[in-house]
């Protein structure tokens, strides 16, 4: 099987984080790796070549390829350097991450592609963020498990409609073929989520929740390239299924309203207990739920800020909300 990452300017991250992709467990009986690790050095202007070059010295089963500037592009941003990665990787099962990536085992790699071997042809891992210090950050991981148990459980549900490409494995051909879709190069970025919309079905995709299984990235450390990077990644949601957006925004609405409705409504009636009650109830089973999902994906140290994150999500969806609907990010960093 083959690993296959997308790098454009990232010598560092592949110098500090490739060796443990290097490494994982899936060796025969005379400690042979039974994978290759594809990198796709995206016309980078920085070392990521010399660090490729000085692994590859001691990493048999590393390859890597190089796309030129001059290169005529058959498709937009990320997406071309995934089709020459899918074009040079010899087999047939493709295990995507990023080069800023750690998974969090050396058994991450056969945890994630057990389901391949069982029949699957999609597999959704989580991909979260390293714990650092401030709300920014605190957010950004809630948000990454709150996405990560919402399309978790309606794949669970038979509604397969999103992935992460720090943490998804799938078969060549199924990807081969989501290229050929009409929407696949619509946006530069996106692939995870295009792929789930045109191959995703019920009874081909399946989720990870092994802790072994998980990856850790970089999160950003500033306000304004998180936001910049949430437009792009939101700008795919207007090519979802009719239904799933219907379900998605009917939730997001339901959210936001649900605090609104608290906040005004003892100004204008006597029964301010009634609606005590109710918020309250709901607030316990919202709550419970995320409890036991942060602690199933390692996540604990957000159960004390749930109520920030709760009331932040409703400001989330409303500022966001025009970049799903409208705005597509043309760029690929």
């Amino acid at each position: 099987m083959t690993v296959l990452i997308c790098a454009k300017n990232e010598a560092h991250h592949l110098q500090q984080f490739l060796p443990d992709i290097l490494s994982q467990k899936f060796e025969d009986n005379k400690g042979n790796f039974l994978y290759e690790v594809l990198v796709v050095n995206d016309a980078s202007e920085d070392a990521t070549e010399t660090v490729l070059q000085t692994l590859q010295q001691e990493y048999a089963h590393l390859r890597y390829i190089s796309i030129t500037p001059e290169e005529p592009r058959l498709f937009k941003g990320k997406k071309f350097a995934l089709s020459k990665g899918m074009e040079a990787a010899q087999h047939e099962i493709i295990l995507l991450t990023d080069a800023d990536c750690k998974p969090s085992s050396s058994y991450w790699l056969p945890q994630m592609i057990a389901p391949i071997l069982n029949g699957k042809e999609i597999i959704c891992g989580y991909g979260a963020y390293n714990l650092q210090s401030g709300f920014l950050n605190t957010f950004i991981r809630w948000e990454t498990m709150h996405s990560f148990l919402q399309y978790a459980s309606y794949t669970m549900a038979g509604m397969p409609y999103m992935a992460v490409g720090r943490n998804l494995c799938c078969t060549k051909s199924l990807f081969l073929n989501a290229q050929q879709s009409a929407i696949w190069n619509a946006l530069p970025s996106g692939d995870d989520d295009l792929l789930m919309q045109v191959s995703a079905t019920k009874s081909n995709t399946d989720i990870v929740l092994n802790r072994q299984a998980f990856t850790y990235s970089e999160p950003k450390t500033t306000w304004k390239t998180w936001w910049l990077q949430k437009q792009r990644h939101l700008s795919t949601g207007k090519y979802y299924k009719p239904g799933i957006k219907k379900l998605l925004g009917i939730y997001a609405v339901s959210h936001a309203l649900s605090w609104v409705l608290f906040l005004v409504l003892p100004f204008f009636t006597k029964d301010w207990a009634l609606i005590v009650f109710i918020f309250s109830m709901r607030c316990a089973l919202y709550w419970f739920i995320w409890k036991f999902t942060a602690i199933k994906l390692r996540e604990k140290k957000l159960l004390r800020n749930m109520v920030f994150c709760d009331i932040g999500w409703a400001f989330y969806n409303l500022l966001l909300s025009p970049y799903i609907f409208f705005k597509n990010k043309q760029r690929w960093k």
